[in-house]
């Protein structure tokens, strides 16, 4: 049973996942606390969906205990799935029903009391009361979104566990979605969200990053740029793109990525960093020493980590 005065809502220990030879997921730790929004990421394959499907009782560790919204993930499967709202990475409802049979079917499964109600609140909360009769199936990217979350608020859940939710949307429905998760959680709802978006990332309280079944990081955004112990230059100017090739694997530069019209160049000695910039002045191209962005770090702990993708 839930335990009173339980401020995480997830508190789990060498979570464990193999499928076959690999390790899908590898003695990871989480505490999270209740009503915050925290962003799960990591590289393809990485174990986030594993990870998301143990938690929320959909999947059951190979190793590990631990407690979601207070029941144990061992023994309470069921009445944490009666508690959470899951949001698979692909639209998973009925592309021959209206929105509102989607939504009413969904409250039959949960056995929903006052069901008209119940849907007529939801559809009105996510916008979508004027689009109640539209087949799902000719939604949009973005407007399937909205349905899906509608659908996996519907019965009021303690928590949402959203598997890349945005995936494949427009930049304004990624905006849209995002405005209802903050609302959502303005309202006391946990939001566990994975993503590949950094500036989705930097919207979370806090964030987790695994990497091949390894956790990588967690906490704030500032507190892991911070402890990342990387240093970055920034060029600009006329031509930077052409630095990229003659910089890689250059003594001091760990990382070299081209963002936007500017290349970011990374490393953790600073010295060297130092040295290696001074090298590499060029007329019409700019240098100075920037904050390594969530994407430097990122890609530093992607090269820390290890590939186990491929093994049988």
């Amino acid at each position: 049973m839930t335990k009173a005065g339980d401020n995480l809502a997830i508190d789990v220990r060498g979570l464990t996942k193999t499928f076959g030879k690999r390790k899908a997921v590898d003695s990871v730790d989480i505490a999270m606390p209740r009503g915050q929004v925290w962003g799960f990421l990591g590289p393809n394959g990485s174990g986030k969906t594993t990870t998301i499907r143990m938690l929320c009782g959909l999947l059951r560790p190979d190793a590990g205990q631990g407690t979601c919204l207070g029941y144990d993930i061992l023994k309470h499967s069921r009445e944490i799935k009666r508690q959470v709202g899951y949001m698979t990475q692909k639209f998973s409802y009925w592309e021959d029903l209206t929105i509102r049979e989607n939504l009413e079917f969904v409250a039959n499964l949960y056995d929903i009391a006052n069901k008209k109600q119940v849907v007529d609140d939801t559809l009105e909360q996510l916008g979508l009361t004027t689009r109640q009769k539209q087949l799902a199936g000719t939604l949009s990217g973005g407007w399937k979104q909205r349905l899906a979350l509608a659908a996996c608020t519907l019965h009021s859940p303690k928590m949402l566990m959203l598997d890349e939710p945005t995936a494949g949307v427009d930049p304004q429905a990624r905006r849209d979605f995002w405005d209802q998760i903050h609302r959502l959680s303005a309202q006391g709802l946990t939001v566990l969200v994975s993503t590949h978006y950094m500036d989705e990332a930097e919207r979370c309280d806090q964030i987790v990053y695994i990497a091949y079944g390894k956790l990588m990081a967690q906490g704030r955004v500032e507190d892991i740029i911070d402890q990342s112990g990387l240093y970055t230059f920034v060029a600009e100017g006329t031509g930077v793109r052409e630095l990229m090739e003659r910089l890689r694997n250059k003594t001091g530069a760990d990382h070299v990525a081209y963002f936007g019209n500017a290349l970011h160049v990374s490393g953790g000695n600073l010295d060297a960093l130092t040295a290696l910039i001074k090298g590499e002045q060029v007329v019409g191209i700019i240098w100075h020493q920037a904050r390594p962005s969530l994407e430097d770090v990122f890609i530093h702990l992607m090269g820390q980590s290890v590939d186990n993708t491929a093994v049988a």
